[in-house]
């Protein structure tokens, strides 16, 4: 894990952060795929790393983006 971490950091782009209960969560794109990093709140040890590939798995991230008002 601490591997993919690395790679994560070096070569994928940071996308978002979020929090889930006590959970910090890290979003990173990376070729085709996108990688949440999982943290406890207030701790650096990763918890583990979810990958996915389907833009369903954005849903969360999406819906913290406010796009300003058209006049």
């Amino acid at each position: 894990m601490g591997q993919q971490a690395h790679c994560l950091t070096c070569h994928g782009d940071f996308l978002a952060e979020r929090r889930e209960d006590s959970f910090r969560l890290h979003l990173y794109a990376l070729g085709d795929f996108y990688a949440e990093v999982w943290r406890v709140l207030d701790e650096d040890p990763i918890l583990f790393i979810h990958l996915f590939q389907q833009p369903a798995g954005l849903t969360e991230y999406l819906k913290k983006i406010q796009l300003p008002e058209v006049f």
